[in-house]
């Protein structure tokens, strides 16, 4: 099967999966030091309007090693329109070449006839939506409406003024208005989301986008400036004398302020409120190594408290919109050219010895399941697959991004290694293209167009703590002597835990695991160790200690000891191990018809790495096939998929991880379930 799926990459790879019309071939131009797009122009005799057409991104600033499109030639290249009134009526419908991020609308608007006409003079084409490459025809003026102003010398938009109400004239005189320009990829809701007023408030402000949403216009807004820059700290009887530093001296923005500790709030919660990292709290407040205390006055991000409301569970489906087309990348470490170049071992025998190429081809598969599973809800998405060609420290990721133009994709998976993503996240970040990361747990550099689609070990850490807290259970320790970074870390992020002494020898003692014990409360015994000695020896104080005590075994993160045959599971389920998980069992009939499918395709039931690939893909193509962009559907929209639960959360100062991490337990029917 395998074989099968390496055979069909040589003609897949590079290509666009969903269907799309055929382009046209461009020339590319790579942008160096100095150059405009006039002098650009000037070098290949067209005009600058026909490369801004072919390269919409290119209107905000050039940047450097930047690829551009270049009409093949000056004949192809349409001529600037000049700016008027009306459009000037035509004998014979012309037509037009549909470039990225072009809508029916703009088009409309470039040639002066209604969207209805177009629409018209275009229907069998049109019938699956607009798409890139498409030549569509242009009908005469009949239904024409007035063009976008069109710019002298290199033919820039102006910035179209906006309409005052009467309203707004008068808070102006009394200087409370505040302004907004239009960046790219920004969006009505966004807009609105920042000022904290609704999309009908700012149409009522500006009547002048409820058609049109342009970049570069610059928007009223309500009366008050950005939530942001009016923030006032905490005021505190006892104040912090210490001079606020930055949270990230290099942002020159998140400044601190001052908060006041309320009952029942922990550690992880405050993080979670001023969107930053335990350690980052802790970092900013060592006193907080000793525990958080009701009334402690901490340093905290100079922004509101967050107040989200709870993010809508696997409500994607529900507002698919399929009116634009987007694109997707996705950037996969097939390294095709080594299995070309390997003359000693077949493609079967490099199957039985490569672990890392039978992870790629998994996740492949399930990515085609989801690219599939897209076709059937009619998703308006070009895909396109690329071979990263990486290893831990290298790949093909600076090419790729120039060949492919992937700056205009509205958003790529991938590539597999923590390094080779961050990189292309720092390439594409003057873009703003998201870049998710699929199966790195590591944390490194910080982009602000990164998402860190696997929970990493420290926020799985923190979420079976926070599971024990909510249910205000006793939380004891039994750490090995070799994993002083796992007492090290209870010590100082958890210091609520009791850790268990040990012996002289570095054995555990049963009696010291009593003398921390509870009655009235669930006493949940955290076991960190890979030695079966001290595994068997404190799970059986714990089964003695069960008639007089509720006790739950815990682990933080996966432990391969426990599967061993001295391990017995009637053991674990007795105790009801409890611990974080990336992935849930899931017996719903959705699931089991996934499996079918997928067997019936691969000839194997799916594991997790196909299951991933299915999960991070399908996810992604709902996000994009929304009215919102992909990163508003981050900041309120959570989603389930066959195994995986995607809930990403915005970091301080770079980007975004993902939160949805399942506590499990296991039952004394012998079944893992969701912890209660």
């Amino acid at each position: 099967m395998k074989n099968r799926i390496i055979f069909s990459l040589l003609f897949v790879l590079g290509t666009v999966v969903s269907s799309s019309a055929k382009q046209d071939k461009y020339l590319k131009h790579t942008v160096a030091k100095g150059e405009t797009i006039t002098l650009i122009a000037q070098k290949y005799k067209v005009t600058p309007f026909d490369i801004y057409k072919l390269n919409p991104d290119s209107q905000n600033g050039l940047q450097l090693n930047s690829v551009l499109l270049i009409p093949p030639s000056a004949a192809e290249a349409k001529p600037a329109v000049a700016a008027q009134t009306q459009p000037k009526p035509s004998q014979n419908p012309t037509t037009h070449l549909v470039v990225a991020k072009e809508t029916l609308y703009s088009i409309s608007r470039q040639y002066g006839v209604s969207v209805d006409a177009l629409k018209e003079a275009n229907a069998e084409l049109l019938k699956d939506g607009l798409k890139i490459g498409q030549t569509i025809k242009i009908p005469s003026g009949s239904g024409a409406v007035t063009p976008s102003a069109v710019v002298q010398k290199e033919v820039v938009k102006e910035t179209p003024k906006p309409v005052v109400s009467t309203e707004v004239k008068e808070e102006a005189q009394r200087g409370n208005v505040a302004y907004h320009i239009i960046e790219p990829k920004e969006t009505k809701y966004g807009v609105s989301k920042k000022y904290g007023m609704t999309i009908q408030e700012l149409e009522r402000l500006n009547p002048g986008i409820v058609n049109d949403f342009p970049i570069g216009m610059k928007l009223v807004v309500s009366g008050n400036a950005p939530a942001a820059a009016t923030v006032k700290p905490v005021v505190s009887a006892n104040p912090i004398t210490e001079k606020p530093k930055d949270v990230n001296p290099s942002s020159g923005k998140k400044y601190l302020q001052e908060y006041v500790v309320k009952p029942k709030e922990t550690i992880q919660s405050i993080a979670n409120d001023f969107g930053i990292s335990e350690s980052e709290l802790i970092q900013l407040n060592p006193e907080l190594k000793k525990g958080v205390k009701l009334g402690m006055i901490l340093r905290v991000p100079m922004i509101e408290k967050a107040n989200v409301p709870k993010k809508e569970q696997g409500n994607l489906l529900k507002k698919i919109n399929t009116n634009a087309r987007k694109q997707l990348a996705l950037l996969l470490p097939f390294n095709i050219s080594k299995i070309e170049s390997d003359t000693v071992n077949s493609t079967q025998a490099r199957l039985k010895k490569d672990k890392f190429l039978n992870m790629t081809l998994d996740f492949y598969s399930g990515a085609l399941m989801a690219i599939d599973s897209a076709r059937v809800l009619g998703l308006n998405v070009d895909i396109t697959i690329l071979d990263s060609q990486e290893t831990k420290n290298t790949s093909s990721v600076a090419t790729l991004v120039q060949q492919n133009n992937l700056a205009v994709k509205d958003a790529v998976i991938g590539p597999f290694y923590q390094a080779n993503v961050e990189r292309l996240a720092e390439l594409l970040e003057p873009n703003k293209t998201p870049v998710i990361s699929p199966l790195s747990k590591e944390l490194g550099k910080k982009y602000t167009n990164l998402y860190q689609s696997m929970p990493s070990v420290d926020q799985m850490r923190s979420a079976i703590f926070q599971f024990m807290k909510t249910k205000g259970g006793n939380i004891v320790a039994v750490v090995d002597a070799k994993k002083g970074s796992v007492k090290q870390y209870l010590q100082e992020m958890q210091s609520e835990t009791k850790i268990v002494g040990l012996s002289a020898k570095g054995t555990f003692v049963a009696d010291s695991l009593r003398i921390h014990l509870q009655k009235d409360k669930m006493n949940y015994v955290v076991l960190a160790s890979e030695s079966t000695g001290m595994i068997l020896a404190a799970t059986n104080a714990m089964l003695a200690a069960q008639k007089d005590y509720a006790l739950q075994l815990v682990i933080m993160e996966p432990n391969e000891t426990l599967d061993f045959e001295e391990i017995s599971l009637t053991r674990l389920t007795k105790l009801k191990l409890l611990y974080p998980s990336l992935s849930r069992p899931n017996d719903t009939e959705e699931a089991n018809q996934f499996d079918v499918k997928y067997k019936k395709l691969n000839k194997i039931i799916p594991n997790q790495y196909a299951i991933r690939g299915f999960d991070v893909t399908f996810d992604t193509l709902l996000r994009l096939s929304q009215e919102k962009t992909f990163e508003e559907t981050i900041q309120t929209d959570a989603s389930e998929q066959i195994e995986n639960k995607f809930d990403y959360v915005q970091n301080a100062t770079y980007g975004y991880s993902n939160n949805g991490i399942y506590i499990l337990n296991y039952d004394i029917d012998l079944t893992i379930k969701e912890a209660q």
